[in-house]
């Protein structure tokens, strides 16, 4: 058998700043092994992350990727270390499949989720972000990405005293959450699977020891707050990125609880302008490279420096989802 390669390819709409966004990587022989994957991945780790960190993606094509059981196995042979969805803050509805492997949101189809960073409205979220395609949409249904540094350098110039204000002021965050799984939304996870616990006195500890107010509502919701969190971050390697969940907040936080005028203001309670927020949100789409899923497809995001979403679709979409922590 020939030994496992995967070759460097070019796809429609790929952008071009420092370095190509995102990687992308074919494998040139389908008939490949899950062993072989798994050897190639170690030899290579090093190398791949390094990309991650200056790209910001990496899409894998043609890999022997069938199940969720595989895409866990391809995981864990990066050997880094898991974010499990029970521990994190947020807001989806998902359904785990394996300890690291759930479903990227189980929100109806014709929902969109919006740009944003993965649990940047929290105090904790992930380093890297692991996507495996289980079944492609028959139309839809892309999973769109954004670089963060790049919407802000165009937010400097286009708004520079918006981007002021988000670095002296930072964010904060509310929302209520229901007392059980709402999955009709895409801000339907229930207080009691966020934080873990069916009593409210345990809730409320952990709340406090997160930094959040709150606020217990009829019918068993739970309005909370965060505490100040920065809009604007720095990575490791230096770059300046909008880092927050502002897009998404403003677009899409609203259900039968939710509504976007109150769910993001700045640190020291000011309004943020929704002039300002149409300038964030045309930048991002304009920005925005739609992953066009083939059933298979792999990919890798560095959630520090991208944002992703998820695009409306017709018939069955299954789109898997892992975090990393470190």
């Amino acid at each position: 058998m020939a030994s496992f390669s995967l070759q460097e390819i070019a796809l429609d709409q790929q952008q071009h700043y420092e370095d190509v966004f995102p990687l992308i990587y074919a494998a040139e022989d389908t008939s490949s092994t899950l062993a072989q994957v798994d050897a190639w991945v170690l030899e290579n780790k090093k190398r791949l992350l390094e990309q991650l960190s200056r790209h910001g993606a990496i899409l894998f094509r043609g890999l022997p990727i069938n199940s969720d059981q595989d895409f866990d196995r391809l995981i864990q042979s990066f050997g880094l270390e898991n974010f499990t969805y029970a521990e994190s803050l947020s807001n989806a509805v998902r359904r785990n499949r394996t300890e690291r492997v759930f479903t990227a949101n189980e929100a109806p189809a014709s929902v969109s989720i919006f740009l944003h960073h993965e649990m940047a409205q929290t105090p904790i979220y992930p380093s890297k972000l692991f996507f495996y395609c289980e079944q492609a949409a028959e139309s839809g249904g892309a999973t769109p990405l954004c670089r963060s540094d790049i919407l802000l350098q165009e937010l400097e110039k286009q708004a520079p005293e918006f981007v002021a204000d988000c670095i002296e002021k930072g964010v904060r965050y509310s929302n209520v959450m229901p007392d059980i799984d709402d999955p009709e939304s895409g801000q339907g996870r229930s207080w009691r699977s966020t934080l873990s616990t069916t009593d409210k006195i345990a809730a409320e500890e952990k709340l406090r020891k997160l930094g959040y107010e709150w606020e217990w509502l009829e019918q068993g919701s739970l309005r909370v707050t965060t505490a100040v969190l920065p809009a604007v971050k720095e990575t490791s390697n230096g770059r300046q990125v909008f880092f927050n969940q502002l897009i998404a907040a403003f677009r899409g936080w609203k259900d039968t609880r939710n509504a976007t005028e109150k769910s993001i203001r700045f640190g020291d309670d000011s309004e943020i302008s929704t002039e300002a927020m149409a300038k964030a949100i045309q930048i991002g789409d304009e920005l925005s490279f739609d992953i066009p899923w083939q059933t298979g497809d792999v990919a890798l995001v560095d959630n520090f420096l991208v944002m992703h979403g998820r695009r409306p679709f017709e018939g069955q979409r299954r789109v898997l989802a892992s975090l990393i922590a470190d």
